[in-house]
């Protein structure tokens, strides 16, 4: 990272016990290396133990992410910064709109054969990406599934996390895989208005549809 971007997630990342007297002992490493080092691993698409040695030993490296993760420390990071960048651009920090997509991946051979499936629209045998994004393309919500799960089964999950989450969100954009008795569900148990965008059967080719694009782009 640069200076610059140290300064802004320094400040948003949660301060260690022992700095505020709350007991513990000081920390090896500086949280600074260790988000760089997270940083490449996940553009690089490398293993923990192919960390180079520029960076601290691996097993502290994954350590740290670890300890981050299974106490929600990244999302909670994740939303911090999230919020500056909207406020930054000129909107509240809470999201009030948002759109919904999902993307069928192939899977690896080593994925096992309970969390994936066939995806018979896509002819994708693998798992299934289903996001919501605020109207900029900010992840607001994510989860992950077989192939094989409709759009439909995972949004009602998807939906109900995001709205106890985002207590002003009333607005969702979605495609015609959202149809049916979902919009249904979303206004009278979730208070949330699901809008489905549709393509005009007469265009052909790509053609940029009005907010589905801003999903599109994100999973681009």
């Amino acid at each position: 990272m640069t200076d610059r971007e140290w300064a802004q997630v320094r400040a948003a990342m949660p301060v260690p016990g022992w700095l505020e007297g709350r007991g513990g002992q000081p920390e090896s490493y500086c949280h600074r290396q260790m988000i760089d080092a997270i940083r490449f691993l996940v553009d690089n698409g490398i293993k923990w133990r192919a960390m180079p040695v520029d960076f601290p030993a691996w097993h502290r490296g994954y350590v740290f992410f670890r300890r981050w993760r299974d106490k929600g420390l990244v999302k909670e990071f994740h939303d911090r910064l999230r919020g500056k960048t909207r406020a930054a651009a000129g909107r509240g920090p809470e999201p009030t709109a948002g759109i919904i997509d999902s993307q069928s991946v192939k899977a690896a051979a080593s994925v096992p054969a309970s969390s994936r499936g066939f995806d018979g629209g896509k002819k994708i045998n693998g798992r299934k990406r289903h996001i919501v994004v605020d109207t900029t393309g900010l992840l607001l919500t994510v989860m992950v599934t077989a192939a094989n799960v409709t759009d439909r089964e995972a949004a009602q999950v998807l939906l109900a996390r995001l709205t106890r989450r985002f207590f002003l969100l009333r607005l969702v954009w979605a495609d015609g895989g959202y149809t049916g008795p979902l919009v249904d569900f979303a206004v009278k148990a979730l208070r949330l208005a699901l809008t489905v965008v549709k393509r005009d059967a007469d265009l052909s080719g790509f053609v940029v549809l009005p907010r589905r694009w801003v999903v599109e782009r994100t999973f681009g």
